[in-house]
């Protein structure tokens, strides 16, 4: 099923329908709507399992990237001082300019 790549509900059904229908007609089987419950809720644990893989991925990269630039208040704050610093900067260098101009 991952290697199909579903992009929706409607593809994982239709992955779900043509699985059972291959397994039982390979069995020498007919396809029976019982055994379309079956498949289908083991895709969906293949589902529940993808998203829960993806989302301790992105957990994980959300506690390093708070272990290496800290929270987000301790980022606004060092975004805002060097902010500050460069209009401190910008201002001190265009008091120089007139300074200059002056002489």
């Amino acid at each position: 099923m991952i290697d199909s790549r579903c992009q929706c509900v409607n593809e994982v059904a239709d992955w779900v329908k043509k699985a059972c229908e291959k397994d039982y007609q390979d069995q020498g089987h007919t396809f029976v709507k019982e055994h379309f419950a079956e498949y289908s809720a083991n895709a969906a644990l293949v589902l529940v399992r993808v998203a829960c893989s993806l989302l301790n991925t992105h957990v994980k990269r959300l506690a390093d990237d708070f272990e290496k630039q800290g929270g987000f208040t301790e980022r606004m704050y060092r975004v805002r001082t060097e902010k500050r610093r460069d209009e401190d900067a910008k201002m001190r260098k265009g008091e120089n300019m007139k300074e200059r101009e002056k002489k």
